[in-house]
C-alpha cells in the first residue's frame, strides 16, 4: 500500500514539485530569517566573544548592555585586585573615536584602550605585525575589515586600497600609526576596531573624569567563578558577570528595547503562513485529482487507516524533501555570504523550529486531505 502512495504521488510531477515548493519556500524563509537574526544577536556581544581570556567582566551595575559604557574611577582597580580570589584584574576602555583620514575623511571608530604592560584583551587573530608591536610609540592595531572598507586609503587615480602596516592616522588631532591588522568578529555596528595600550587610549579619546570602562577578571585555579563574582560584587559595589551572562544580558537589551524581534517575527510567520496555504492547496488539489484511486482501494475492502496511512506516507515524504532544499539552499546562500556584511548563523535550534513549522504544514495539509478520503463513499468510483 505504501508504494502505491508513492507512486500516486510520483505519477502527478506537476502537483507534487508544487507541494515540494510550498514546504522548501516555508523552510528557506524559516531557516534564512532565523539564522540572519541570530548572527544580529551575535554580533551585539562580539566584544565579548572575542575577549576569551576573562572570566569575569565587572562594570557600574547599571551597564545595560556591552556598548552601555558607564566609566569607573580608577580605584575601582585596586579594590577587585584585593578581593580573595582573584588572580589578576586588568583594565579595559572602550569607547568611540573619530578617525581622521589625510584626504580629510572622518570615520567613526570603535576604540580598545589594553593593559599596557600585559596587554590582555589585545587582538588574538594577528593578520600582519604582532601584538607586542602596540608597545612602539603611537602604535595601534585596526581589523582588516575596517582597513579595506571605512578606512581604506583613497590614491592619486582614484582607486582604493586598504589601510597597510606603516600607514598613519590621526586620532582625536594625534598621531597613530598602524602596527598590526587583525581578524575581529563584525560588530552590530559594523564601524572599524583599533587596538591600543591603556595609556596610549587615554590620549587618543576625548578626557573626562572617568575613564575606566570595564575590568577584567582571572579567577585563581581551583576557586569558583560564582563565588568570585558574589564576594567582587559585596566588596565593591560593582556588578560582576561572567562572559556568558554578559553576553546574554546584552542580547535581552536588544531583543526588548528594539524592533529587531518583531520584524524577523513577522517575516517568519508571514513564511509560515504562505507555505501552509501553497502547501494546503496542493496537497488538497492533488487528493481531488485522485480520490478515484482511493475510491478503488475502499471499495475493494482498504481501511480508513490504511487509507489514512497512505496520505501520512506521501505527506512524509514531501516534508522531508521539501525541508531538505529549503535547509539545503538557506544553507548554501548563508555559505556565500561568509565574508560579506550580511550576518548569518546557523545553529540547529533554527533547524529544529523550521522542522517543527515544515512538521506542522504537513500535518495541516494531511488532515484537510484525510477528511476527503475519510468522507469518500466507495461507490464514487462506479458514477459515470
Amino acid at each position: 500500500m505504501l508504494s502505491i502512495a508513492l507512486k500516486m504521488l510520483f505519477r502527478d510531477k506537476g502537483k507534487y514539485f508544487g507541494i515540494i515548493l510550498g514546504v522548501a519556500l516555508a523552510s528557506l524563509v524559516i531557516v534564512w530569517q532565523g539564522s540572519i537574526f541570530v548572527g544580529l544577536m551575535t554580533r551585539t556581544f562580539a566584544v565579548i566573544t572575542d575577549i576569551a581570556q576573562p572570566d569575569i567582566w565587572v562594570m557600574d551595575e547599571k551597564v545595560q548592555f556591552i556598548d552601555d559604557a558607564k566609566p569607573l574611577q580608577d580605584t575601582a582597580l585596586n579594590r577587585v585586585r584585593g578581593v580573595e580570589g582573584v588572580a589578576w584584574a586588568m583594565p579595559l576602555y572602550k569607547g568611540n573615536i573619530r578617525a581622521r583620514q589625510e584626504d580629510g575623511t572622518i570615520v567613526n571608530c570603535n576604540l580598545f584602550g589594553i593593559d599596557d604592560a600585559t596587554l590582555i584583551a589585545g587582538p588574538a587573530n594577528m593578520v600582519d605585525g604582532n601584538v607586542s608591536d602596540l608597545w612602539r610609540a603611537d602604535a595601534v592595531i585596526v581589523d582588516t575589515v575596517g582597513a579595506s572598507t571605512r578606512l581604506a586609503r583613497t590614491n592619486a587615480d582614484g582607486s582604493r586600497r586598504p589601510l597597510l602596516v606603516g600607514d598613519m592616522l590621526e586620532l582625536n588631532d594625534r598621531r597613530a600609526m598602524v602596527v598590526g591588522l587583525s581578524t575581529q568578529t563584525r560588530s552590530f555596528q559594523s564601524q572599524p576596531t583599533i587596538f591600543t595600550t591603556y595609556s596610549r587610549a587615554m590620549q587618543f579619546a576625548p578626557r573626562e573624569r572617568k575613564m575606566l570602562t570595564y575590568i577584567l577578571v582571572k579567577v585563581k585555579p581551583g576557586e569558583e567563578i560564582a563565588a568570585t563574582q558574589r564576594l567582587i560584587e559585596e566588596r565593591t559595589g560593582l556588578a560582576a558577570y561572567s562572559g556568558r551572562e554578559f553576553s546574554w544580558k546584552t542580547v535581552m537589551f536588544f531583543i526588548n528595547n528594539t524592533g529587531i524581534p518583531i520584524s524577523f517575527g513577522i517575516t517568519v510567520a508571514l513564511g509560515f503562513v504562505v507555505g501552509t496555504i501553497i502547501t494546503g492547496f496542493m496537497f488538497y488539489s492533488f487528493t481531488v485529482d485522485n480520490l478515484r484511486y482511493f475510491g478503488t482501494l475502499k471499495a475493494m475492502g482498504t481501511s480508513n487507516d490504511k487509507l489514512m496511512l497512505m496520505v501520512i506516507v506521501q505527506a512524509l515524504c514531501v516534508a522531508i524533501i521539501g525541508y531538505g532544499l529549503g535547509v539545503g539552499l538557506a544553507a548554501y546562500m548563508g555559505a556565500s555570504a561568509r565574508n560579506s556584511p550580511l550576518a548569518f548563523r546557523l545553529i540547529w535550534q533554527t533547524l529544529f523550529m523550521a522542522g517543527c513549522a515544515v512538521a506542522v504544514i504537513s500535518a495541516l495539509a494531511a488532515m484537510l486531505s484525510m477528511i476527503k478520503v475519510v468522507r469518500l463513499e466507495p461507490a464514487v468510483v462506479f458514477k459515470g
